[in-house]
């Protein structure tokens, strides 16, 4: 790969991650405050997520994977996307802001998996190159975090111009795209079934005990998942966090942190204590938030952000390689599809669907609510699913002996 390639696949991925961090992390606050949304609005708004999650299977699958190239695709769903974030900045109620956000996330979640091909089709070694490159967008969205902070856009009530700031960053990379390496349609000509696109291929794996409780404790952990996504923001803003959205971005040092560290803790804790541990830190985040302050508790609001890292990559990184690991060659692309679509769909749409309802419940004032009660609820889930994880999972591989003949063996931890 060419430093010229390297340069433009890495601002692709900056501006990826940056245009979604831009206004996904305040945008609750945003709808509470300014659009005075309610709690049930506001997940109904981060809902939108998992319906583009759905549905970006098929837009890649009967589309980019057989008709256009994949950087002419991102192109033009950026420029839509640069139109419709303008859009959302200028909505003046919930009613006119939804159809806009539903529109959006439907166009952009493909747009996920489309950078990742283009930058897959430029590598000779993904495994080593492509890291290099994702780090980028990382980066984006913490970036996006830090600006928000600096200009002091929560407290002055200006949350509006997050849309704006994330409209002109998709402005560019909709026109960049068109200048990207070119990926043709890997698949043209091919005929493509509703179950490959979805992954189903994989779902006999689920036969198996032992990755049956992970893939249901994968959907399980995504509704506690979903308060986090929900309501972070307006939480550290109601309390009087100054800055939210940037002390938000520390989660994104934490997550970084943790995966250059996962070789060592992975070779030992192995698969079963590295998932566990993951949920369990979900389960620590949010006794933090639900007995933290903006006080002499403040360190607790700090803390349940620090474990993004442990949270995130403990249990999804790690989910990822056992998966990858047990589905074998045959079936590990539609198996990661197939967990993808069961996570980022099902169990986000479920946390969405439950969490606004409960924050409403607790809402004790216009803007104020009870939020110790409110965190704590996600906390009880995240245990419940660990201890049921801890008590019915075991850590086995697949060994394909013959055709159509499985067995299991103890699996042993394994580098990465």
């Amino acid at each position: 790969m060419t430093a010229g390639i390297r340069f433009k696949l890495s601002t692709m991925m900056f501006l990826e991650f940056f245009i979604w961090g831009a206004w996904f992390v305040t945008m609750g606050t945003y709808l509470m405050t300014s659009l005075h949304a309610s709690g049930t609005e506001n997940a109904e708004a981060y809902l939108t997520q998992a319906f583009g999650a759905i549905i970006a299977p098929f837009v890649i699958g009967l589309i980019a994977d057989k008709y256009f190239s994949a950087q002419k695709i991102l192109g033009v769903l950026h420029l839509i996307g640069a139109a419709l974030l303008f859009y959302e900045s200028i909505a003046s109620d919930f009613a006119a802001f939804y159809p806009g956000i539903l529109a959006y996330m439907i166009i952009y979640m493909p747009t996920l998996a489309l950078v990742n091909s283009v930058s897959f089709k430029q590598m000779t070694n993904p495994s080593k190159e492509f890291p290099w490159i994702r780090v980028f967008g990382t980066a984006g969205w913490m970036i996006a975090g830090i600006l928000i902070g600096w200009l002091n856009w929560e407290q002055s009530g200006s949350l509006a111009l997050t849309f704006k700031m994330a409209a002109g960053a998709s402005l560019v990379l909709g026109l960049m795209s068109f200048t990207l390496p070119d990926t043709p349609p890997g698949k043209k000509g091919q005929k493509t079934s509703v179950a490959e696109i979805m992954g189903l291929e994989s779902i006999g794996l689920l036969k198996n005990r032992s990755y049956l409780v992970f893939f249901l404790a994968s959907v399980a952990i995504c509704i506690p998942l979903a308060f986090y996504y929900n309501f972070t923001n307006p939480f550290l803003n109601e309390v009087g966090m100054k800055r939210a959205a940037f002390v938000q971005s520390f989660g994104q040092f934490s997550e970084l942190f943790f995966m250059a560290a996962m070789p060592f803790f992975f070779v030992r804790l192995g698969v079963k204590k590295m998932l566990a541990a993951g949920m369990l830190a979900w389960a620590l985040r949010y006794v933090f938030f639900a007995y933290g302050d903006a006080g002499n508790n403040y360190w607790m609001l700090v803390g349940g952000i620090v474990l993004h890292g442990i949270c995130y990559d403990f249990f999804f990184v790690t989910g990822q390689i056992y998966t990858d690991r047990f589905a074998g060659e045959r079936f590990k692309s539609a198996a990661q599809g197939f967990i993808t679509l069961a996570t980022y769909g099902l169990g986000m749409m479920i946390g969405y669907y439950i969490s606004g309802p409960i924050v409403d419940h607790w809402q004790t004032s216009p803007n104020m609510h009870d939020w110790k009660s409110i965190w704590l609820i996600p906390g009880g889930i995240s245990v419940a699913v660990m201890l049921l994880f801890i008590l019915l999972f075991t850590d086995k591989k697949r060994v394909e002996t013959q055709p159509g003949l499985d067995i299991e063996e103890p699996s042993p931890n394994v580098e990465i």
